[in-house]
């Protein structure tokens, strides 16, 4: 490869296209094969690993030219509170039950991950950096980096978490017959967060925004924990 062209490739704009495309591919890919459970993030990340495995592009660098990109994760949950003043009716009356919910899904997460780990004997690091995954990206990278986990490892996990939580996430709430549109934004936000709400939009606009107020308690509650009872959880 020329030099001009390793340059061009390794340029922001080469990456920041790539992004977008192969996300937009993907999303098309599976609208004309009706592949309705499966996340258009999922088929764009391996698209975007094969591309910078081909063109010899390594992490860093691709890391540096797609900050434009996620410099815009943290305003993206925050527009989420457009959606959610449109149905600022929906949580009158049902703050307690919300806050309890959500705060029983961070307590749950937390002690899931320790104990898994905990068994295995896994280093702390590796501990800190998977806590944080059912947060959405910017409060997990804090959370992660402030108690010593890997940032790219936080961010691997939370993606995961979210692709994850957003295919089995309906189907699952289907299988266990919960209609209520509050508990099941509140089930796909708290769990898969940003990715999760997306889903949980899908379905509905109250579904929507449930999620992303779920997506902002649960970062809060869930950095409140880990900052009172760190040393207990491990």
């Amino acid at each position: 490869m020329s030099g001009d062209m390793s340059v061009f490739f390794e340029s922001e704009l080469f990456i920041i296209t790539l992004n977008i495309g192969a996300y937009v591919f993907s999303g098309l890919i599976m609208k004309a094969l009706n592949i309705r459970f499966m996340n258009a993030l999922l088929p764009a990340i391996a698209i975007v690993v094969a591309v910078l495995i081909l063109l010899d592009i390594d992490y860093s660098t691709y890391e540096q030219n797609s900050r434009f990109i996620s410099f815009f994760l943290g305003p993206s949950v925050v527009a989420l509170g457009y959606i959610l003043h449109k149905q600022v009716d929906s949580i009158k009356g049902n703050v307690l039950p919300i806050l309890i919910s959500v705060t029983v899904g961070a307590v749950v997460n937390l002690l899931f991950v320790n104990l898994i780990f905990m068994l295995f004997d896994t280093d702390k690091s590796i501990i800190y950096s998977i806590q944080p995954k059912s947060v959405t990206t910017p409060i997990a990278l804090s959370i992660s980096e402030q108690n010593g986990g890997i940032a790219s490892l936080t961010v691997i996990i939370v993606v995961f978490t979210g692709i994850l939580g957003s295919i089995i996430g309906a189907p699952l709430l289907k299988l266990c017959k919960i209609t209520n549109p509050i508990s099941k934004g509140l089930a796909l936000g708290a769990s898969a967060h940003a990715i999760g709400t997306a889903r949980a939009a899908e379905l509905g606009a109250k579904e929507g925004a449930m999620g992303g107020l779920a997506i902002g308690l649960m970062g809060v509650i869930t950095a409140l924990i880990l900052s009172a009872f760190k040393d207990l959880l491990l």
